[in-house]
C-alpha cells in the first residue's frame, strides 16, 4: 500500500507526539553547509593582518613613523614585488615606491609592459626607518613574519624581491644580493613554494647607475618567466 504525502505527514507528526521526539520531518533536502563558516574574503585578510601590524609594541621605526605604509596595487595580482621599507615620501602619502625610487620602479616595469595598477606591493618593513637607514637584523626578523603571512594572503604566482633587505627577510644574511640576483629560486610559506626572483632595489640603482644594465637582464627574464607561465597582467 502506498500512501500519500498527506498521510505520511500525518504517520510522521503522530511518531514525534508518541515518542516525545523533537525533531521536523521535511520532504527538502537538508542544507549540510548552512552552518559552516564562510571562507574570508582576501581583503579582510589584509585588512586583519595591517591591524595586526599597527598592534605591533616597543618598535623604534613605528615610534619614529608617521603612518604605517602597508601596500599598494591589486590584491588579485599574480605578481607582487617586496621592497625594503617607506621612505620619507612613502611615509607622507602611506604608501610604498612613491619617492624617486618609486619612479624608477614604474619605468622599470613599463620597459617589459607592465603597469603598476596591474602588480602588487609591499616592503619588508611596514615603518619608515629613522634617516631612511636599512633596517636592522632584528628588525627584519620581526617583519618578515608579517610578509610571509602577507605573501601567503596575496598568493602570487611570481615574487619580485627588491633589494638586499627583501632578500634576507625571506633567505636569510648568509647570501649577497651581487651573487643571488638574476636566478630563480623558490621560497616555501605555509606549505606553499614560490617561484621567486630577486634584483636591485630602485634606489640603489639610483645611486648605481652602473648597475642597471644587471636589473635589465633580470626584468627580462620576469618577462620571459611571465610569458612562459601565461601569466595574464
Amino acid at each position: 500500500m502506498f500512501l500519500d504525502d498527506k498521510n505520511q505527514n500525518d504517520i510522521n507528526n503522530e511518531l514525534v507526539k508518541n515518542y516525545e521526539i523533537d525533531y521536523i520531518f521535511s520532504n527538502k533536502p537538508i542544507n549540510r553547509t548552512a552552518n559552516q563558516a564562510k571562507k574570508v574574503e582576501k581583503s579582510q585578510l589584509l585588512q586583519n593582518l595591517k591591524e595586526k601590524i599597527n598592534e605591533i609594541k616597543d618598535c623604534k621605526l613605528k615610534e619614529n613613523a608617521t603612518k604605517l605604509v602597508f601596500s599598494d596595487g591589486n590584491i588579485k595580482s599574480p605578481l607582487m614585488i617586496v621592497g625594503e621599507g617607506p621612505g620619507q615620501k612613502e611615509d607622507e602619502i602611506g604608501k610604498p615606491f612613491v619617492g624617486e625610487a618609486g619612479v624608477l620602479l614604474n619605468k622599470m616595469l613599463d620597459a617589459i609592459s607592465i603597469k603598476r595598477e596591474k602588480i602588487y606591493i609591499t616592503n619588508v618593513v611596514n615603518y619608515r626607518p629613522p634617516n631612511n637607514r636599512k633596517p636592522e637584523p632584528s628588525e627584519i626578523e620581526r617583519y618578515s613574519n608579517f610578509l610571509r603571512e602577507h605573501i601567503s594572503i596575496i598568493d602570487p604566482k611570481i615574487l619580485v624581491l627588491m633589494g638586499s633587505t627583501a632578500m634576507e627577510s625571506l633567505f636569510g644574511s648568509k647570501i649577497k644580493i651581487s651573487k643571488e640576483r638574476g636566478k630563480w629560486k623558490e621560497i616555501i610559506i605555509n606549505n606553499k613554494t614560490y617561484l621567486t626572483m630577486i634584483t636591485f632595489h630602485p634606489a640603489y640603482l639610483l645611486r648605481q647607475a652602473d648597475q642597471k644594465k644587471y636589473s635589465w637582464a633580470d626584468l627580462k627574464e620576469i618577462r620571459k618567466r611571465i610569458d612562459q607561465l601565461n601569466i595574464i597582467l
